[in-house]
């Protein structure tokens, strides 16, 4: 008895070993996956991102009244929309009345100001009807206070030394910051993400402080979703790294603060060449950048586009589509939007303003989506600066790809420039976008005017 007894010990510690290490195998670790360089799923290549405030679009500030919006934005031409956080906010500690998209107090859950499940299942169904995409807000670095996990799982959070939960950042006091040294909270987070991408068919990710998070859980975070289809990962950060394995795009901060400093004289057209070689020194050809003149933080901290950029809002509005990258729009901005929009209250948009610039971006991403020199990554072509005998004031450039031509040239100045280009343009087969005029060699533009001049 006792040897068989024995016999049958070792057949079931040999077989549970067996069926320990087969599951260890299923589930590997980040170290052991040998990741993938970033593919940008096709789709993606001549596209533009437009960023969704859901609370402050309508007077509803529901998805189903945003809906009523997506045939506009496809004929603005904005293919990829970016969604605010849509989860529930946490009430605890929470900012303001209605508090912050960023203070997740479930991730599985919808935000009920914003509808249901099934109301964000059909604006997702609608806009894939329009040939649109969708990608959600993710905060994968912080929790609301009143998220569960905090009761069910308080080792998986950031503690001080005497061993209580603390916000990451001091001035975030509505949430608190999550550990990822903890191997779990990964398995956790990872099947929340995918759980969107299987169960309601977005397309992506933008990231909140993506740099906040490990690099090793963003790696495996995109190759787990791209076994379900190809996503979108968009990081809210300035950092080659994270486009390496895990994101398509990352964020042009440093363009961004540069460009705000230009139209209000504190830094020049010699700084923006150097940015830009910074750029292409600090990046990969292939690595997508977001530019933008505009976004849900700049807007409500630092003021609307239009107050940053002044007269110079087109002038930049023009480089943020025609230069490297692809273009963000934020909500409101074709709309000439003035106010900071209130961050925890409601504060909706005004769609009746009189308005430029919807016209201006629907002319700029008709030409980034039609003219490959334009496209995305290596898709499109690269910038090479034009010289001009007046190049402390006159930005010029063109971006070829094949038979395929633009060239952009802007007067970064507060007043009119006479002036040519050093060498004359070879290609005559180049009108200019809004005038039709063709190119030639000398010009006069006044202060922040622009020309556009593409393969015809």
């Amino acid at each position: 008895m006792k040897t068989t007894f024995k016999k049958f010990s070792k057949i079931f510690f040999v077989s549970g070993l067996v069926i320990f290490l087969f599951l260890l195998s299923c589930n590997p670790k980040s170290s052991e996956i040998k990741y993938q360089e970033v593919k940008h799923p096709e789709w993606s290549k001549n596209l533009s991102m437009y960023e969704v405030n859901i609370r402050q679009y309508t007077p509803e500030g529901t998805f189903n009244a945003f809906a009523e919006h997506l045939p506009r934005l496809k004929e603005l031409g904005t293919d990829i929309l970016w969604l605010m956080p849509i989860h529930p906010i946490g009430e605890k500690n929470r900012k303001g009345s209605m508090g912050s998209y960023y203070a997740v107090q479930d991730y599985y859950g919808i935000n009920p100001e914003f509808g249901t499940e099934e109301d964000f299942r059909n604006l997702v169904a609608k806009i894939h009807e329009l040939d649109m995409y969708v990608i959600i807000d993710w905060v994968a670095n912080h929790t609301a206070w009143d998220n569960e996990l905090i009761n069910s799982h308080p080792d998986w959070y950031k503690k001080d030394t005497l061993g209580n939960i603390i916000a990451p950042v001091d001035d975030w006091t509505d949430v608190a910051g999550l550990n990822y040294e903890i191997p779990e909270l990964h398995d956790y987070m990872i099947d929340a993400l995918k759980f969107w991408v299987e169960d309601f068919n977005i397309d992506g990710y933008r990231c909140d402080v993506a740099e906040m998070v490990p690099v090793e859980f963003w790696n495996r975070a995109r190759y787990e979703l791209d076994k379900v289809k190809p996503v979108f990962m968009l990081a809210e950060a300035d950092n080659p790294e994270l486009n390496e394995y895990a994101f398509d795009m990352t964020y042009a901060w440093s363009s961004h603060f540069l460009w705000n400093e230009i139209a209000q004289g504190k830094k020049s057209i010699d700084d923006l060449e150097n940015q830009f070689k910074d750029e292409k020194t600090k990046y990969k050809s292939s690595d997508y950048r977001l530019n933008f003149t505009s976004n849900h933080d700049e807007n409500s901290w630092k003021g609307s586009a239009i107050e940053r950029l002044g007269e110079a809002t087109k002038a930049f509005a023009v480089l943020s589509v025609t230069s490297p990258g692809m273009p963000l729009l934020y909500s409101g901005q074709e709309a000439c939007i003035e106010k900071r929009l209130l961050f925890f209250e409601k504060d909706t948009i005004n769609w009746e303003k009189e308005c430029c610039l919807n016209d201006l971006y629907k002319a700029l991403f008709k030409l980034k989506k039609e003219n490959p020199a334009l496209w995305n990554g290596d898709f499109g072509g690269s910038m090479e600066r034009i010289q001009t005998n007046a190049d402390d004031k006159i930005f010029a450039f063109s971006r070829i790809k094949n038979e395929h031509t633009v060239i952009t040239i802007l007067n970064l100045s507060q007043g009119n420039v006479e002036f040519e280009l050093i060498n004359p343009i070879e290609n005559k087969n180049l009108k200019e976008l809004f005038t039709q005029e063709e190119v030639t060699n000398k010009y006069n533009l006044k202060a922040w005017d622009y020309k556009i001049f593409k393969t015809e």
